[in-house]
């Protein structure tokens, strides 16, 4: 099942994408997936794959479409330790222009391509989100909670800061259910950041699951960098999908 690229249009101009669909029947539920920092690139087409072999329409956009079409890195440092501080000079800026009101303009635009697709299910949809792609998953779901249902976010860094638009304080407009899959040990989502979170999902009255993998480092599902875990992967593939299935009723 080999993912497609397709041009998206959004208020701020064209995003390229990867979508995946099953191959035959339908109509099918509509999920986005959110990249990591490091962007479009094979590993993030074959997740998408993965899901959409579960009965699944995948949208992955270039969140970073602002910047130019995907690579926008150079995609050969990624398995390099030594070069990921210059690697994250020049993601910096692009990760910074995704405020609050980016990404809820973007996502509308991803939702109503996906909508239109003709083998997708009317109603709302669930999202996926990793490392940065987590934090802007939830930023989406506040957003957006009635186009929707469900959001995870594995190895999601910055979801409490000390800013007065950190995505932890925006859970109150939430309806639907979320997932955090926390990476152990991360500096960008530590225990104390987790337990504020937590705090923060109780008072709001959300639906949720916080988890913390042991020994999985930041980036865990990202098979092409040197973070990744098999077994935490393995995990986070059965958290989701526990939670797409519930949402859709699979």
């Amino acid at each position: 099942m080999q993912p497609t690229t397709v041009d998206v249009p959004t208020p701020d101009g064209t995003a390229d994408a990867y979508l995946a669909r099953p191959d035959s029947g339908g109509p099918f539920p509509p999920v986005l997936l959110f990249m990591d920092a490091f962007g479009l690139r094979p590993r993030v087409a074959e997740m998408a794959a993965t899901i959409a072999e579960r009965g699944y329409v995948v949208l992955a956009p270039n969140l970073f479409h602002r910047a130019g079409r995907a690579p926008l890195i150079d995609l050969g440092a990624l398995a390099d330790d030594s070069r990921r501080g210059a690697l994250f000079e020049s993601i910096g800026p692009m990760m910074a222009a995704l405020t609050p009101e980016t990404v809820a303009r973007d996502t509308a635009a991803y939702l109503d391509f996906l909508a239109a697709q003709p083998d997708v299910a009317p109603g709302p949809a669930a999202i996926t989100g990793y490392c940065m792609g987590g934090m802007n998953a939830l930023r989406a779901i506040e957003a957006l909670p009635d186009r929707i249902a469900a959001a995870a976010a594995f190895h999601a860094g910055r979801v409490v800061t000390d800013a007065p638009d950190s995505p932890h304080l925006g859970l109150g407009a939430v309806s639907g259910e979320l997932y955090f899959g926390h990476a152990d040990a991360d500096p960008s989502m530590t225990a104390e950041q987790i337990a504020v979170l937590e705090k923060a999902l109780d008072a709001a009255g959300v639906t949720y699951r916080s988890e913390v993998y042991p020994g999985a480092r930041h980036g865990y599902t990202q098979s092409d960098t040197p973070m990744y875990d098999e077994q935490a992967t393995k995990r986070h593939w059965a958290a989701l999908f526990d939670l797409l299935d519930r949402t859709f009723g699979r």
